[in-house]
């Protein structure tokens, strides 16, 4: 069976006729994020010419990410069914899971080390001082934050075995779809055809996602001039320092670290697979959420050569467990928030601290104004005082937000690479072809099996760059 999947791919990539369809489609969608670039420019111009009726183009924005979210909970239930269904051990997943949880909790320590040393470097919040207009704000924020780890735990399970996906929890979708995938694992050739209806449904529902991106221009529009309205250029002066500092230490944080780790364990260079993924960065900056570009990353990450299995556990959980800007974000607002209000904290003030708030931004997932919530809870909890200074970063959080999603974004694009390298789940060739732009992605289905025939494809475990796991 494998030599014949691979000699079809062969054959599809190198007949002549072939790459004049993925070319024309690609054409599309290049006019597509020409379009949300030339939003986003006229949502700023109207954000400053404009900033009351800009304000009320919010729900646009807003309107354009829940229809991205509504997608994310069936996608990653079929991935991981897909992927975990196909795997003939369980401990093969176990391993992925394990490995993948192992690095998130590393590179969580790395991040808060970058910020800590860079915000005790430049002392951002020296010379700013607190008014009385800011300091309900914090408070109310650490209310809304305020959930111990046994509740986040609890929090995993479903009430039922379909609110999962109604609720558009990433974790308890997570949960479920590992349960049904693991139960197919064990039906063997009776799970077979529940697995090719699954396959069905993805392909569906990448489809429905690509039909949804063509309102990308108009989402970014709406997001970007609120942002503006809101924000205004005063704020943007005043707190400049910290914005500068946080944006130059995540762009340290990417190339330096994870470009070191993609070179070392994969061989590549992250710019290059930071260009591979640009369409997703910049759909990212125009809502301010990682979240709009999770399922776009799960089947980019497949389509670069990354088994379905390590793309399918490893993606939703780095959304929960692997929040690199988050972490940096964290360190560098608590310093700021100190140094702002005179009380700095001594090193090991910070660490504790940190510590804290490594363990509560657990489940934060990317969602624009959770690294807020889970600022104020964590100060509220270590040093109460401080909290009346987190009104003094509302301002510019939304754009923080940005630099934030970026950064975790790229981190889970690296993680799955490297997680996928070191369980050898990785098609090197594939990579360099995907990288070099050989074996173009198809942006209308998301999937790379979208011209073939669905019986062509009843092997599930042979496809999708899962040939060795289905050795397994």
């Amino acid at each position: 069976m494998m030599p014949t999947t691979s000699s079809r791919r062969a054959a599809v990539a190198s007949t002549p006729t072939a790459p004049a369809a993925p070319a024309a489609k690609r054409d599309r969608t290049h006019y597509l994020y020409i379009a949300v670039i030339i939003a986003v420019a006229l949502g700023i111009g109207v954000g400053f010419a404009a900033p009351d009726f800009a304000k009320e183009l919010k729900p646009i924005g807003t309107g354009f990410v829940a229809l991205i979210k509504m997608m994310i909970s069936p996608i990653i239930f079929c991935t991981i069914v897909l992927g975990v269904g196909s795997v003939r051990k369980a401990a093969k997943v176990g391993k992925v899971g394990g490995l993948a949880l192992g690095y998130f909790i590393c590179m969580s320590f790395v991040a808060l080390a970058i910020g800590l040393v860079v915000g005790n470097i430049i002392h951002p919040g020296s010379g700013m001082h607190l008014t009385e207009a800011v300091k309900g704000v914090g408070h109310t924020q650490a209310e809304a934050a305020a959930e111990g780890p046994v509740d986040f735990l609890l929090g995993i399970i479903p009430t039922t075995f379909v609110s999962a996906f109604t609720e558009g929890q990433v974790l308890q979708t997570l949960l479920i779809a590992l349960l049904v995938g693991f139960a197919l694992q064990a039906m063997g050739r009776a799970g077979r055809p529940v697995l090719r209806g699954v396959e069905h449904i993805q392909k569906l529902v990448f489809r429905i996602l690509g039909m949804i991106m063509w309102a990308a221009p108009v989402g970014a529009f709406g997001a970007m001039a609120a942002v503006i309205g809101e924000t205004g250029m005063d704020a943007l002066k005043a707190l400049g320092t910290i914005m500068l500092g946080f944006y130059i230490t995540c762009a340290l944080f990417v190339v330096i670290v994870l470009g070191t780790l993609t070179k070392l364990v994969a061989g590549i260079n992250v710019f290059q697979l930071l260009k591979y993924l640009g369409r997703e960065f910049l759909l990212i900056v125009s809502t301010s959420s990682s979240e709009s570009a999770l399922p776009r990353l799960i089947a980019k990450m497949e389509h670069l050569g990354v088994s379905r299995p390590v793309v399918g556990i490893t993606v939703p959980t780095g959304y929960s467990f692997n929040l690199d800007g988050t972490m940096i974000y964290l360190t560098m607002a608590s310093l700021f928030i100190a140094d702002t209000m005179d009380q700095p904290m001594s090193i090991g003030q910070q660490i504790g601290l940190l510590l804290f708030m490594m363990v509560a931004s657990k489940g934060a997932a990317g969602v624009s104004g959770s690294g807020i919530a889970v600022l104020a809870s964590g100060l509220q909890s270590h040093k109460p005082a401080l909290v009346d200074g987190v009104g003094l970063i509302i301002g510019i959080d939304r754009f923080m937000s940005e630099a934030r999603a970026v950064t975790n974004f790229a981190g889970n694009a690296v993680a799955t690479l490297l997680i996928g390298t070191w369980t050898g789940e990785v098609d090197k060739e594939r990579v360099t072809r995907v990288l070099a732009g050989e074996l173009p992605f198809d942006e209308r289905t998301l999937l790379d099996d979208a011209g073939e025939d669905a019986d062509a494809s009843a092997e599930l475990p042979e496809q999708g760059g899962d040939k060795e796991l289905a050795k397994a």
